[in-house]
């Protein structure tokens, strides 16, 4: 059994956030729909190089574990067959522009009035009120208009995007979460409700601690390269032959991080002896540890500081990652098996629930329209005849 048994969602978004989503949804057990245009909309196809058989990896690393079909949303009978099979879902989850769906004949009241049960979750760069409501967004944009940039760089100001889609991802991640409260509110209410996602409102919210810093300082802050404001030392230092982070986050570690550098001297100098000070005098602390580290190996300095309980590791690659004993032991590589590409490793379930695990991942993502006449034979009843009849007309199509 997984938790999310017998949830069914039908799943309109694209790119990265949604998809996302419905993602980690699916890997709990949750039967996702994904439609799409007929002949694939999902802009995320197409993503690429590198690409496993005629998709990219992109699309199928978001993707894998889908059914698929496809409707064409410009005619209405499409619309009608969508509404029709709303009725039969828990959630609905979609990231186009505020007004999208409305205008197909898909918004929330039009939804609501036929299945009062549903959660309907949209997904958009600034969210369904305020005057950015209408701006376009994608990841890039939105770590600029949230701040993040601004704060993500080297010390010498020169900002830098985040090396992962953090704005999508994030937004995605709380779009699970509304879609659970919401599920858990309805078992209670018995109704389903509208879940407002803005990409902008959840990285504000992740970015909580770099606020406080301003909002209580009044200090606007900058890039720090791998340091943090608050905690000091707590960045990537080089040792003389590759370079590997420490995190000194308490004063009994700070203790310790002496004793394991062999420089008992800084604990109580007076410009160290708390972290008050040491971020105060970051730049002079740093020096001092940057000529310490100098002197050993990467490796010589993280088995000292291993052995003294100070949280370190060097700077892995992804391949270092992917080939990683720990990443193996908690099965977050699994191996699935494409049916053009052949065997193709994939990022695993990150949540380990004891009694009611997510699944491993095992089907691949699905090609436009894949599952499209099953999916109306299953949820609607639909004859063979008339699904076919659709199929014809160019209202659905389906994979050959």
């Amino acid at each position: 059994m997984s938790p999310l048994d017998g949830v069914k969602i039908l799943d309109f978004s694209h790119a990265l956030a949604g998809p996302y989503a419905t993602l980690l949804l699916s890997d709990y057990g949750a039967d996702v729909y994904k439609l799409e245009a007929p002949g694939g909309s999902d802009m995320g196809r197409g993503w690429g190089p590198p690409f496993v058989g005629p998709e990219s990896a992109f699309f199928l690393g978001l993707n894998r574990g889908k059914r698929g079909i496809a409707i064409d949303l410009k005619r209405p009978e499409g619309i009608d067959l969508c509404l029709r099979l709303l009725d039969k879902m828990d959630v609905m989850i979609e990231n186009f522009r505020p007004g999208t769906m409305d205008r197909l004949g898909l918004g929330y009241r039009a939804v609501r009035a036929r299945n009062p049960r549903l959660v309907y979750c949209s997904i958009s760069g600034y969210g369904q009120t305020g005057p950015s409501r209408d701006d376009a967004a994608m990841d890039l944009i939105v770590q600029c208009s949230s701040g993040l940039i601004s704060v993500t760089g080297t010390e010498d100001g020169e900002v830098a995007r985040c090396g992962y889609s953090v704005a999508d991802v994030t937004a995605g991640l709380f779009s699970v979460v509304g879609i659970l409260m919401a599920l858990r509110a309805r078992e209670k209410t018995g109704e389903g409700q509208f879940v407002d996602i803005s990409m902008q409102d959840c990285m504000v919210s992740t970015m909580t601690s770099n606020f406080m810093y301003y909002l209580a300082s009044g200090v606007v802050p900058g890039p720090l390269g791998t340091g943090f404001s608050t905690i000091a030392p707590y960045r990537v230092f080089d040792a003389s032959d590759r370079g590997f982070s420490v995190a000194v986050g308490s004063e009994k570690l700070w203790t310790a991080f002496c004793a394991a550098i062999g420089r008992p001297d800084l604990e109580r100098h007076p410009d160290f002896a708390d972290n008050r000070r040491r971020c105060a005098n970051r730049a002079a602390l740093e020096r001092e540890l940057n000529a310490v580290f100098a002197t050993g190996t990467a490796d010589e300095w993280l088995e000292r500081l291993k052995l003294a309980g100070i949280p370190a590791v060097p700077v892995r690659h992804l391949a270092d990652v992917a080939s990683h004993p720990q990443s193996a032991a908690r099965e977050m590589f699994p191996e699935i098996a494409h049916p053009t590409g052949g065997p193709q490793r994939v990022t695993g379930p990150p949540i380990k629930l004891s009694a009611t695990p997510g699944q491993t991942p095992t089907a691949s993502s699905p090609a436009p329209g894949e599952h499209s006449l099953a999916v109306l034979a299953e949820l609607l009843g639909m004859s063979t005849q008339a699904a076919e009849d659709l199929v014809g007309a160019g209202v659905v199509s389906a994979a050959e």
